[in-house]
């Protein structure tokens, strides 16, 4: 599933194309997504200019003139492309048709669940095969029930180790367990946790209690919060990873996924002691680490 760096690199991507543009067509496919479609989205789309585009978590939102804000997930599978209008960019005929079948390119592919055309004719397409992703619209997104309660950003000014301090204090579920945890931070994933915890030489398994005993920061905690700032910085200026189904909306990798230090490493020797990284299961996840480097 995509990551916080994922979602960031795709909004990014979208938003030289969408902000202050007029959406003048919507197209469903009529299919399921994880929720069901928003009641009237199409209509409630066609004619509203999209203002901003930000990223909350694993969430993007589009701010409409209208009040409302487009709240997106891409699930495990969904994507982003898009196609640039006449006078656009060129090869956009070549990557259209590779979505819309046909000479005039007007028939959406079989995993093509929505379409927007915007006032200057680009098109921006929704292709999700396996269909987990889902859109709605909200008059105030941070109540959303998918927003609402969740933890501070990790690269904002309140993901600090005195944060990580109170919230790990008298936790007792290891370190890696409550870093998932979208009340303590918003938008860590489990790729992105076993790099940071290999970096601050951090077990996974360790207790979230034990980094936080009093209740106060720590320099450990404080290396930890380091940590993780910069592996998110560093997958997002590469793209984020593909490990499967991660694409930029240029339909281009990402590249991060060349520069793991243990993740999906099993076996391989660390690269700071050469001992092999292991792999182990915690909370129905595979967690990789190096159990000489990481205490």
């Amino acid at each position: 599933m995509p990551e916080l760096p994922e979602v960031e690199t795709v909004m990014r991507g979208l938003a030289p194309h969408l902000r202050g543009r007029r959406v003048i067509a919507a197209r469903l496919s009529g299919k399921r997504l994880r929720l069901p479609w928003p009641r009237d989205f199409a209509a409630r789309l066609e004619g509203a200019r999209v203002e901003a585009l930000s990223r909350r978590a694993k969430f993007m939102l589009w701010r409409l003139d209208s009040g409302e804000t487009v709240i997106s997930h891409l699930g495990m599978s969904g994507r982003f492309t898009v196609l640039p209008g006449p006078g656009g960019a060129q090869g956009a005929r070549a990557l259209g048709e590779f979505y819309f079948h046909g000479p005039a390119g007007d028939q959406p592919g079989p995993h093509d669940h929505l379409v927007l055309t915007l006032d200057d004719q680009t098109r921006v397409i929704y292709t999700d095969p396996r269909r987990f992703g889902f859109f709605d619209l909200a008059a105030d997104a941070a109540a959303h029930p998918m927003l609402a309660g969740l933890g501070p950003e990790p690269l904002g000014d309140e993901f600090t180790a005195a944060h990580l301090a109170r919230a790990f204090h008298g936790r007792r579920a290891p370190v890696k367990t409550a870093l998932l945890d979208q009340k303590v931070v918003a938008g860590l994933g489990n790729i992105y946790v076993c790099e940071a915890l290999f970096r601050a030489r951090v077990s996974p398994r360790r207790a979230a209690a034990a980094l936080a005993p009093t209740g106060r920061p720590t320099p450990r905690l404080a290396r930890l919060v380091t940590a993780i700032r910069e592996i998110l910085r560093e997958a997002i200026r590469a793209g984020g990873s593909t490990i499967s189904d991660h694409a930029r909306v240029d339909g281009s990798s990402g590249g991060f996924q060349q520069h793991f230090s243990v993740y999906g490493r099993e076996g391989e020797p660390c690269g700071g002691c050469g001992r092999p990284i292991r792999r182990i299961t915690q909370s129905g996840r595979g967690t990789f680490y190096c159990p000489r480097c990481q205490r």
